[in-house]
């Protein structure tokens, strides 16, 4: 039996899924899903459905509070908008430490909102989210200016100081000492 599989061309639809699977690598290389796992796999359980079918229906779920969302407040869907035919300009990333984790009850939503609240930051320049047990490494736009910068040291997550500081770059010394023989060194150079 032969089965044909269409070929697969990159349409918005197509753009919108391998942004999803971006975003789902992320959330799963940077939280704890440990609660998550466990929530799905009781309700899968209670309802007597498979946990694919309970993820699936809860993603779905998820989707339509998100589009109720975005419709209350006048956002328009991005499934309805139209893509940018100009590319966007390259930004500057810095990379940053704050001083709150997951000890500290923390999450990326939670963590992207607060900075949008307090620094302005647009949600689309927060990048390389990485959540720790006591901290948390995230990249931002290279032009914070510095009163915004001084105030998020301030900003207050669930009790705790964001206290944000710049992570200097590792320096990538080439080890440049060249070691003599010492034979050679003693002895005198020869002329021809």
């Amino acid at each position: 039996m032969n089965i044909n599989i269409p070929a697969v061309h990159l349409t918005p639809q197509n753009g919108e899924k391998k942004l999803l699977k971006e975003q789902v690598k992320k959330i799963i290389i940077s939280q704890n899903l440990d609660n998550q796992r466990r929530l799905i796999k009781a309700i899968a359980s209670e309802l007597k459905i498979s946990v694919l079918d309970c993820a699936a229906a809860m993603a779905v779920l998820s989707e339509k509070n998100l589009i109720d969302k975005n419709a209350s407040s006048g956002i328009i869907n991005a499934v309805d908008k139209p893509l940018p035919t100009t590319l966007q300009p390259v930004i500057k990333f810095i990379r940053y430490r704050l001083d709150v984790g997951n000890q500290h009850a923390l999450n990326l939503i939670e963590l992207k909102k607060i900075l949008v609240e307090e620094s302005g930051v647009d949600v689309k320049n927060i990048a390389n989210v990485r959540i720790q047990d006591t901290y948390t490494l995230i990249d931002l736009p290279d032009e914070m200016p510095q009163e915004i910068f001084h105030h998020l040291k301030s900003v207050e997550l669930n009790g705790r100081k964001l206290d944000i500081r710049r992570v200097k770059p590792r320096n990538k010394k080439k080890n440049t000492r060249r070691y003599k023989n010492p034979k050679m060194a003693s002895q005198p150079a020869v002329m021809n």
